[in-house]
């Protein structure tokens, strides 16, 4: 089989194991059959901005030309640090995108990747948000109305937990076993006497398994730029990698390149 197109990044369907999918511009290449098996991947030499599809000789933000890195509102710093939404001041990139995804409920949560970490999402997201991270589980601890409540409440947190995943660590899974429940009743005590009302307090952890054999122990990044092609037998995927026997392939880095899928199945 053969395909070819700019890649978009991984999707992926909760199961047992978690079902994932390669997206190109017009093909969808599911992995999950994949995995043991020798595939190619090809850069052919261009690259285009997954935004508004303008070629380019780099990205910024996993895909996206300079315009649109500084003018979408997806790209704003407030993305990566919502307790900095400025939507009430007026000023946000697009009204319309704060209205329909930081003007809405959002959770605060605990995961194990890497470590238990304190994160949020939007309500109705939480799946994507925690398959994309690679947690083995994870459990809402607060529900909170907006983007910037539950950012305020996750910073104020992260004083107590990290907030951030060792990429390695969560490939490997190694990670102690964790509690989320009894941990969930620990954390609601840090929280300030003006969030209590937010609590999640029932509710069961959800758990993840992810399509892959043995990991290897020493895992180093690949660099489809450098290497022009890589041709390896595919291990697994877990959160947005690519796991193969000699590195990992972090697909969401390089959605934008227009690569060519081989494999012998």
């Amino acid at each position: 089989m053969e395909a070819q197109g700019i890649l978009q990044g991984l999707s992926h369907q909760y199961d047992q194991p978690v079902r994932y999918t390669l997206n190109l511009t017009t093909e969808q290449i599911m992995l999950n059959p994949y995995v043991g098996k020798e595939i190619s991947l090809q850069y052919l030499g261009e690259i285009r901005c997954i935004a508004c599809g303008r070629k380019v000789k780099k990205t910024y933000n996993n895909g996206y030309c300079y315009p649109c890195f500084t003018q979408l509102p997806e790209n704003d710093l407030c993305i990566v640090k919502p307790h900095e939404c400025h939507y009430e001041k007026g000023t946000c990139r697009d009204p319309s995108f704060g209205e329909s995804q930081c003007m809405v409920p959002h959770y605060v949560y605990l995961a194990v990747s890497s470590d238990v970490k304190v994160g949020l999402t939007r309500k109705t997201n939480e799946i994507k948000r925690w398959i994309d991270q690679g947690a083995v589980k994870a459990i809402p601890i607060a529900e909170l109305p907006t983007r910037k409540k539950a950012g305020e409440l996750e910073w104020h947190l992260s004083q107590y937990l990290p907030d951030k995943t060792n990429w390695r660590k969560m490939l490997k899974g190694e990670m102690e076993e964790k509690d989320l429940l009894r941990l969930r009743e620990e954390v609601h005590r840090l929280f300030p006497p003006e969030y209590d009302r937010y609590k999640v307090m029932e509710g069961e952890e959800r758990v993840f398994d992810y399509p892959r054999e043995k990991i290897p122990e020493n895992l180093v990044s690949l660099h489809l730029e450098r290497e022009g092609e890589i041709r390896d037998r595919l291990i697994g995927m877990k959160a947005q990698y690519l796991i193969f026997s000699k590195g990992v392939f972090h697909a969401k880095k390089y959605a934008g390149y227009l690569i060519r899928w081989t494999d012998d199945v």
